[in-house]
Protein backbone atom coordinates (compact mmCIF):
# COMPACT_ATOMS: atom_id res chain seq x y z
CA UNK A 1 0.00 0.00 0.00
CA UNK A 2 1.29 3.30 -1.35
CA UNK A 3 1.33 6.41 1.51
CA UNK A 4 2.21 9.71 0.96
CA UNK A 5 5.55 11.28 -0.27
CA UNK A 6 8.74 10.84 1.26
CA UNK A 7 9.06 12.46 4.80
CA UNK A 8 11.87 11.03 5.63
CA UNK A 9 14.60 13.82 7.21
CA UNK A 10 17.08 12.96 5.38
CA UNK A 11 15.57 14.05 2.30
CA UNK A 12 13.74 17.14 3.47
CA UNK A 13 15.20 19.62 1.13
CA UNK A 14 12.43 20.32 -1.45
CA UNK A 15 13.69 19.28 -5.07
CA UNK A 16 13.16 21.71 -7.76
CA UNK A 17 10.82 20.71 -10.45
CA UNK A 18 13.73 21.88 -13.22
CA UNK A 19 17.22 21.17 -13.08
CA UNK A 20 18.87 23.97 -11.50
CA UNK A 21 20.71 26.58 -14.29
CA UNK A 22 24.00 25.78 -13.07
CA UNK A 23 23.52 21.84 -14.08
CA UNK A 24 21.55 22.92 -17.78
CA UNK A 25 24.80 25.24 -18.11
CA UNK A 26 27.14 22.08 -18.08
CA UNK A 27 25.60 20.56 -21.15
CA UNK A 28 23.49 23.20 -22.42
CA UNK A 29 25.90 24.66 -24.76
CA UNK A 30 26.43 28.70 -25.80
CA UNK A 31 22.54 28.86 -25.80
CA UNK A 32 22.05 28.50 -22.42
CA UNK A 33 25.02 30.74 -21.46
CA UNK A 34 24.12 33.32 -23.18
CA UNK A 35 20.58 32.52 -21.43
CA UNK A 36 22.39 33.00 -18.07
CA UNK A 37 24.32 35.72 -18.79
CA UNK A 38 21.48 37.61 -19.89
CA UNK A 39 19.59 36.78 -16.98
CA UNK A 40 22.44 37.76 -14.96
CA UNK A 41 22.21 41.35 -16.33
CA UNK A 42 19.11 42.13 -14.44
CA UNK A 43 20.05 39.83 -11.04
CA UNK A 44 22.79 40.38 -8.50
CA UNK A 45 22.38 37.17 -7.36
CA UNK A 46 22.59 35.50 -10.95
CA UNK A 47 25.35 37.56 -11.45
CA UNK A 48 27.14 35.64 -8.70
CA UNK A 49 25.90 32.79 -9.97
CA UNK A 50 26.78 33.43 -13.69
CA UNK A 51 30.47 33.57 -12.08
CA UNK A 52 30.24 30.69 -10.62
CA UNK A 53 28.73 28.29 -13.24
CA UNK A 54 31.41 29.05 -16.17
CA UNK A 55 33.72 27.27 -13.82
CA UNK A 56 31.96 24.27 -14.07
CA UNK A 57 32.16 21.70 -17.25
CA UNK A 58 32.45 18.10 -17.70
CA UNK A 59 35.84 17.56 -17.25
CA UNK A 60 35.30 18.81 -13.36
CA UNK A 61 32.66 16.44 -13.17
CA UNK A 62 35.17 13.04 -14.75
CA UNK A 63 38.47 14.78 -11.66
CA UNK A 64 35.99 14.73 -9.18
CA UNK A 65 34.60 10.84 -10.00
CA UNK A 66 38.35 9.60 -10.29
CA UNK A 67 39.03 11.33 -7.16
CA UNK A 68 36.15 9.64 -5.54
CA UNK A 69 36.82 6.17 -6.93
CA UNK A 70 40.61 6.59 -5.87
CA UNK A 71 39.37 7.16 -2.09
CA UNK A 72 36.97 4.68 -2.26
CA UNK A 73 39.33 1.71 -3.78
CA UNK A 74 41.60 2.60 -0.62
CA UNK A 75 38.75 2.07 1.65
CA UNK A 76 37.88 -1.34 0.30
CA UNK A 77 41.43 -2.55 0.56
CA UNK A 78 42.07 -1.37 3.70
CA UNK A 79 39.27 -3.62 4.81
CA UNK A 80 40.41 -6.60 2.89
CA UNK A 81 38.58 -5.85 -0.77
CA UNK A 82 41.84 -6.83 -3.15
CA UNK A 83 39.89 -6.43 -6.41
CA UNK A 84 37.86 -3.40 -5.59
CA UNK A 85 39.58 -1.76 -8.57
CA UNK A 86 37.51 -4.25 -11.03
CA UNK A 87 34.26 -3.40 -9.78
CA UNK A 88 31.97 -1.12 -11.71
CA UNK A 89 29.40 0.64 -9.31
CA UNK A 90 25.83 1.91 -11.11
CA UNK A 91 24.52 3.37 -7.61
CA UNK A 92 25.90 5.60 -5.17
CA UNK A 93 25.10 3.68 -2.05
CA UNK A 94 26.01 4.66 2.11
CA UNK A 95 27.85 2.44 3.74
CA UNK A 96 28.99 1.92 7.33
CA UNK A 97 32.12 3.76 8.69
CA UNK A 98 31.15 6.96 6.17
CA UNK A 99 32.04 5.10 3.03
CA UNK A 100 29.97 5.71 -0.08
CA UNK A 101 30.13 3.95 -2.94
CA UNK A 102 31.20 5.88 -6.43
CA UNK A 103 28.26 4.93 -8.42
CA UNK A 104 26.95 6.89 -11.98
CA UNK A 105 24.04 7.52 -10.69
CA UNK A 106 23.10 9.01 -7.02
CA UNK A 107 19.42 9.01 -5.97
CA UNK A 108 20.15 9.51 -2.07
CA UNK A 109 18.87 13.69 -2.08
CA UNK A 110 16.09 13.10 -4.68
CA UNK A 111 14.46 9.82 -3.91
CA UNK A 112 11.62 11.40 -2.78
CA UNK A 113 10.80 12.21 -6.13
CA UNK A 114 9.42 8.47 -6.30
CA UNK A 115 6.53 9.01 -4.19
CA UNK A 116 7.82 5.91 -1.64
CA UNK A 117 6.08 6.14 2.03
CA UNK A 118 8.88 6.69 4.21
CA UNK A 119 7.15 3.72 6.73
CA UNK A 120 7.10 0.64 4.34
CA UNK A 121 7.12 -1.99 7.55
CA UNK A 122 4.58 -4.88 6.31
CA UNK A 123 5.33 -4.08 2.44
CA UNK A 124 6.29 -6.70 0.49
CA UNK A 125 8.82 -5.08 -2.40
CA UNK A 126 9.93 -6.30 -5.58
CA UNK A 127 13.12 -4.40 -7.58
CA UNK A 128 13.54 -5.37 -10.61
CA UNK A 129 16.88 -4.88 -11.90
CA UNK A 130 18.23 -4.28 -8.81
CA UNK A 131 21.84 -3.57 -10.41
CA UNK A 132 23.89 -2.46 -7.15
CA UNK A 133 21.19 -2.32 -5.26
CA UNK A 134 20.21 1.19 -3.82
CA UNK A 135 16.48 0.91 -3.91
CA UNK A 136 16.54 -2.54 -2.59
CA UNK A 137 18.52 -1.19 0.50
CA UNK A 138 16.29 1.55 0.66
CA UNK A 139 13.02 -0.07 0.82
CA UNK A 140 14.67 -2.15 3.21
CA UNK A 141 15.75 0.87 5.65
CA UNK A 142 12.31 1.93 5.64
CA UNK A 143 10.70 -1.09 6.67
CA UNK A 144 9.88 -3.12 3.34
CA UNK A 145 10.55 -6.95 2.81
CA UNK A 146 12.59 -6.85 -0.04
CA UNK A 147 13.03 -9.15 -2.95
CA UNK A 148 16.05 -7.97 -5.79
CA UNK A 149 16.20 -9.62 -9.10
CA UNK A 150 18.83 -9.50 -11.45
CA UNK A 151 19.46 -10.95 -14.80
CA UNK A 152 21.07 -14.81 -14.71
CA UNK A 153 23.80 -13.67 -16.97
CA UNK A 154 24.62 -11.14 -19.65
CA UNK A 155 23.04 -13.81 -22.00
CA UNK A 156 19.73 -13.26 -21.33
CA UNK A 157 20.35 -9.49 -22.14
CA UNK A 158 17.96 -8.54 -25.21
CA UNK A 159 20.41 -7.51 -28.35
CA UNK A 160 19.08 -7.09 -31.52
CA UNK A 161 19.18 -9.72 -34.47
CA UNK A 162 22.69 -10.24 -34.91
CA UNK A 163 24.73 -8.78 -32.55
CA UNK A 164 27.15 -11.26 -30.62
CA UNK A 165 28.58 -11.24 -27.18
CA UNK A 166 31.07 -9.12 -28.35
CA UNK A 167 29.05 -6.72 -29.54
CA UNK A 168 26.92 -6.48 -26.34
CA UNK A 169 30.36 -6.30 -24.46
CA UNK A 170 31.34 -3.05 -25.98
CA UNK A 171 28.26 -1.40 -25.89
CA UNK A 172 28.17 -2.02 -21.88
CA UNK A 173 31.13 -0.83 -21.56
CA UNK A 174 30.74 2.41 -23.20
CA UNK A 175 28.04 3.05 -21.66
CA UNK A 176 29.99 1.90 -18.22
CA UNK A 177 33.01 4.18 -19.01
CA UNK A 178 32.15 7.00 -21.63
CA UNK A 179 35.02 8.80 -21.36
CA UNK A 180 38.58 7.76 -22.68
CA UNK A 181 41.24 6.07 -20.16
CA UNK A 182 43.30 9.60 -20.31
CA UNK A 183 40.11 11.87 -18.92
CA UNK A 184 38.42 8.99 -16.38
CA UNK A 185 41.74 7.16 -15.29
CA UNK A 186 40.89 3.55 -12.93
CA UNK A 187 37.53 2.39 -14.74
CA UNK A 188 38.22 -0.92 -15.44
CA UNK A 189 37.78 -2.04 -19.61
CA UNK A 190 37.95 -5.24 -21.43
CA UNK A 191 36.25 -7.59 -19.73
CA UNK A 192 34.70 -10.93 -20.74
CA UNK A 193 30.93 -11.80 -20.12
CA UNK A 194 31.28 -13.88 -17.18
CA UNK A 195 33.73 -11.17 -15.14
CA UNK A 196 31.18 -8.26 -16.79
CA UNK A 197 28.48 -9.58 -15.45
CA UNK A 198 30.09 -10.52 -11.61
CA UNK A 199 32.09 -6.98 -11.53
CA UNK A 200 29.11 -4.88 -12.59
CA UNK A 201 26.19 -7.02 -11.83
CA UNK A 202 26.75 -9.49 -9.10
CA UNK A 203 30.07 -8.31 -7.00
CA UNK A 204 28.82 -4.91 -6.19
CA UNK A 205 25.44 -6.35 -5.04
CA UNK A 206 27.33 -8.95 -2.53
CA UNK A 207 29.69 -6.49 -1.16
CA UNK A 208 27.00 -3.87 -0.16
CA UNK A 209 24.69 -6.38 1.54
CA UNK A 210 27.77 -8.03 3.72
CA UNK A 211 28.58 -4.59 4.59
CA UNK A 212 25.27 -3.30 5.32
CA UNK A 213 23.91 -6.58 6.92
CA UNK A 214 21.78 -6.51 4.77
CA UNK A 215 18.78 -9.79 4.27
CA UNK A 216 17.70 -8.58 1.21
CA UNK A 217 16.65 -11.54 -0.93
CA UNK A 218 18.09 -11.96 -4.02
CA UNK A 219 16.63 -13.29 -7.17
CA UNK A 220 17.55 -14.50 -11.33
CA UNK A 221 15.16 -14.03 -13.64
CA UNK A 222 14.56 -11.95 -16.81
CA UNK A 223 12.24 -9.44 -17.16
CA UNK A 224 9.87 -11.87 -19.25
CA UNK A 225 10.48 -14.77 -16.93
CA UNK A 226 9.21 -12.92 -13.93
CA UNK A 227 6.33 -15.26 -11.70
CA UNK A 228 5.42 -16.35 -8.44
CA UNK A 229 7.78 -19.52 -8.95
CA UNK A 230 10.81 -17.88 -9.87
CA UNK A 231 10.28 -15.19 -7.35
CA UNK A 232 8.64 -17.11 -4.21
CA UNK A 233 5.63 -15.31 -3.48
CA UNK A 234 2.62 -15.24 -5.68
CA UNK A 235 1.96 -11.01 -5.95
CA UNK A 236 4.19 -8.03 -4.31
CA UNK A 237 2.72 -5.07 -2.63
CA UNK A 238 5.32 -2.82 -4.80
CA UNK A 239 7.32 -3.57 -7.51
CA UNK A 240 9.79 -1.16 -8.81
CA UNK A 241 11.06 -1.32 -12.62
CA UNK A 242 13.49 1.53 -13.04
CA UNK A 243 15.23 1.59 -16.28
CA UNK A 244 14.22 -1.32 -17.48
CA UNK A 245 11.70 -1.15 -20.20
CA UNK A 246 14.53 0.79 -22.11
CA UNK A 247 16.39 -2.35 -22.68
CA UNK A 248 14.14 -4.65 -23.28
CA UNK A 249 13.36 -5.14 -27.62
CA UNK A 250 9.65 -5.99 -26.35
CA UNK A 251 8.42 -3.52 -24.08
CA UNK A 252 5.00 -5.21 -24.03
CA UNK A 253 5.64 -8.15 -22.84
CA UNK A 254 8.08 -6.90 -20.16
CA UNK A 255 5.25 -4.73 -18.98
CA UNK A 256 2.79 -7.95 -18.85
CA UNK A 257 5.47 -9.63 -17.06
CA UNK A 258 5.86 -7.02 -14.42
CA UNK A 259 1.97 -6.50 -13.75
CA UNK A 260 1.66 -10.17 -13.64
CA UNK A 261 3.71 -10.40 -10.31
CA UNK A 262 2.18 -6.73 -8.87
CA UNK A 263 -0.77 -7.12 -6.42
CA UNK A 264 -0.45 -2.94 -5.61
CA UNK A 265 1.83 -1.12 -7.09
CA UNK A 266 3.80 -0.84 -9.85
CA UNK A 267 6.24 1.94 -9.93
CA UNK A 268 8.01 2.95 -13.52
CA UNK A 269 11.18 5.42 -13.56
CA UNK A 270 12.46 6.07 -16.96
CA UNK A 271 13.27 8.81 -19.86
CA UNK A 272 10.01 9.10 -21.12
CA UNK A 273 9.88 11.48 -24.50
CA UNK A 274 7.06 13.97 -25.61
CA UNK A 275 4.49 16.02 -23.56
CA UNK A 276 2.30 14.35 -20.94
CA UNK A 277 -0.73 14.91 -23.48
CA UNK A 278 0.85 13.78 -26.57
CA UNK A 279 -1.58 11.01 -28.47
CA UNK A 280 -0.29 7.44 -27.60
CA UNK A 281 3.11 6.25 -29.22
CA UNK A 282 6.07 4.77 -28.55
CA UNK A 283 9.60 5.76 -29.89
CA UNK A 284 11.91 4.07 -31.83
CA UNK A 285 15.49 4.86 -30.91
CA UNK A 286 18.12 2.53 -31.72
CA UNK A 287 19.22 4.00 -35.11
CA UNK A 288 19.65 2.12 -37.79
CA UNK A 289 23.67 1.38 -37.63
CA UNK A 290 24.53 -2.45 -37.03
CA UNK A 291 26.15 -2.65 -32.92
CA UNK A 292 25.00 1.33 -32.49
CA UNK A 293 22.05 1.48 -30.01
CA UNK A 294 23.39 1.78 -26.41
CA UNK A 295 20.99 -1.50 -25.97
CA UNK A 296 17.89 0.34 -25.84
CA UNK A 297 14.91 0.59 -28.72
CA UNK A 298 11.55 1.77 -27.74
CA UNK A 299 10.33 4.71 -25.72
CA UNK A 300 6.72 4.75 -24.50
CA UNK A 301 5.14 7.96 -24.31
CA UNK A 302 3.56 8.84 -20.93
CA UNK A 303 -0.38 8.36 -22.71
CA UNK A 304 0.66 4.87 -23.65
CA UNK A 305 2.32 3.95 -20.84
CA UNK A 306 -1.18 4.97 -19.10
CA UNK A 307 -3.45 3.19 -22.10
CA UNK A 308 -1.10 0.12 -21.86
CA UNK A 309 -0.98 0.22 -17.80
CA UNK A 310 -5.18 0.09 -18.07
CA UNK A 311 -5.94 -2.44 -20.30
CA UNK A 312 -3.28 -4.34 -17.72
CA UNK A 313 -5.97 -4.48 -15.38
CA UNK A 314 -4.62 -1.15 -12.97
CA UNK A 315 -7.46 1.12 -12.02
CA UNK A 316 -5.24 4.46 -11.86
CA UNK A 317 -2.22 5.20 -13.13
CA UNK A 318 -0.48 8.49 -12.41
CA UNK A 319 2.55 10.54 -13.49
CA UNK A 320 3.88 11.44 -9.38
CA UNK A 321 7.00 13.19 -10.26
CA UNK A 322 10.27 13.99 -12.28
CA UNK A 323 13.90 12.75 -11.30
CA UNK A 324 16.93 14.27 -12.90
CA UNK A 325 20.94 14.31 -11.99
CA UNK A 326 23.97 14.37 -13.66
CA UNK A 327 25.20 11.11 -15.11
CA UNK A 328 28.91 10.14 -13.86
CA UNK A 329 31.27 10.11 -15.31
CA UNK A 330 30.52 11.92 -18.53
CA UNK A 331 28.80 14.87 -17.28
CA UNK A 332 25.31 13.96 -18.93
CA UNK A 333 22.40 15.32 -17.74
CA UNK A 334 19.20 12.62 -17.07
CA UNK A 335 16.02 12.94 -16.63
CA UNK A 336 13.46 9.77 -15.39
CA UNK A 337 9.42 10.55 -15.47
CA UNK A 338 8.10 8.45 -12.78
CA UNK A 339 4.40 6.88 -12.53
CA UNK A 340 2.23 4.82 -10.32
CA UNK A 341 0.27 2.52 -11.51
CA UNK A 342 -2.46 1.23 -9.03
CA UNK A 343 -4.54 -2.16 -8.68
CA UNK A 344 -8.33 -1.62 -7.41
CA UNK A 345 -8.43 -0.99 -3.69
CA UNK A 346 -4.74 0.48 -3.86
CA UNK A 347 -4.16 3.57 -1.39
Amino acid sequence: MMAPMDTDPRYSIPVPAKLPIWLRWMNGGPAWRRSVLRLAARSRTLRRLARHVQSIDTASVAKHYAAEVDRFNAQMRSLGVRDIERYYWYHVVDLPGGITTPGMYDYRGTVGCFGFPADMRGTSVLDVGSATGFFAFEFERRGAEVVAVELPGLDQLDRFPGQDTGVLLRKIERMMTPLPADKAPGLPRGYSAEEMYYYLLEAPFQLCCRLLGSRVERRFSSVYELSPQRLGRAGFDVVFAGDILVHTLRPFDALTALAGVCAGTLVIAQAIPGSPSDPPAMLYEGGETPGDDCISWWLPNEQCFKQLLRKLGFAEVVAVGNHEGIHRPAGNIFSRRILHAKRVGTA
